[in-house]
């Protein structure tokens, strides 16, 4: 079973860093790609980030490029986002899940959520 548990979530000021963990289990992690997916309150599933296993590429929604960095370690089954320079429009509650954007916004893994708050 794909289990999935994000952590690293907090209240933080503009400009702001923090980093979002995320223990896979259930399936083999570094056969598989994984993405960063986040729901702003009142709106839908908004995808961050993919990182892809076999060539190592990142893709990045062009809000967060040049401020979020995704990566993994497979030793450990864990995917991280950094996120540096945090506005008040990165609050929201961030998902990680099994697979590329179209999975991760339609499929059915996706971890519990971490809330992450950017305000003075």
């Amino acid at each position: 079973e794909v289990h999935l548990v994000e952590s690293g979530g907090g209240l933080v000021k503009p400009g702001g860093s923090l980093r979002l963990s995320c223990a896979a289990s259930g399936f083999t992690f570094s056969s598989s790609p994984m993405s960063w997916v986040r729901q702003a309150p009142g709106k839908g599933l908004e995808w961050v980030s993919t990182i892809y296993w076999y060539n190592n590429t990142t893709t990045y929604a062009e809000p967060v490029k040049g401020r979020f960095t995704i990566s993994t370690d497979n030793a450990k089954s864990t995917l991280y986002l950094q996120m540096n320079t945090l506005k008040s429009e990165d609050t929201a509650v961030y998902y990680c899940a099994k697979g590329g954007l179209a999975s991760a916004l339609h499929g059915p893994y996706r971890g519990q959520g971490t809330q992450v708050t950017v305000s003075s």
